[in-house]
């Protein structure tokens, strides 16, 4: 055993600003608050940013879908609507019904072919679930 060796403690650094942690238990990984909300903050904003940009996306598809419902377009051509913006491959459902694919965007349907977008059309009478198993129909809200 050895009596006269000194024992030292580790001390930790907080994970934020790399200041020492001077106080606390021996598992503390920050010196503040400030700091623990700061890094958690930081963690979470690559979630954010990507939520944010798939919203957007979806939000922009749905405006162009709504002007060719509204213009009574229910045909055109893949690389046309791209053109105007929308991307393909951002949407909020997908359905295989038969030989065709059908894809929503909200309260929006349409089929999509490799060079084609087709059949465009609002759904109706859609019923959003409640959290007590109720329903409620979206022409009511």
């Amino acid at each position: 055993m050895e009596y006269g060796k000194k024992w030292e403690r580790n001390i930790p650094r907080c994970l934020e600003c790399g200041d020492v942690i001077r106080y606390g238990r021996t598992d503390k990984k920050f010196c503040c608050q400030d700091c623990k909300t700061r890094h958690h903050n930081n963690m979470a904003k690559g979630s954010r940013v990507f939520k944010r940009r798939i919203m957007s996306t979806l939000s922009r598809n749905y405006g162009i879908l709504d002007e060719l419902v509204k213009a009574d377009v229910e045909s055109i051509d893949l690389t046309d609507i791209v053109a105007m913006g929308f991307s393909p491959d951002i949407v909020t459902s997908y359905h295989k019904i038969r030989s065709h694919q059908e894809y929503c965007c909200f309260d929006i349907k349409y089929i999509m072919t490799s060079s084609r977008i087709c059949s465009i059309s609002k759904i109706q009478n859609v019923s959003l679930p409640l959290h007590d198993g109720m329903k409620i129909k979206v022409k009511d809200i």
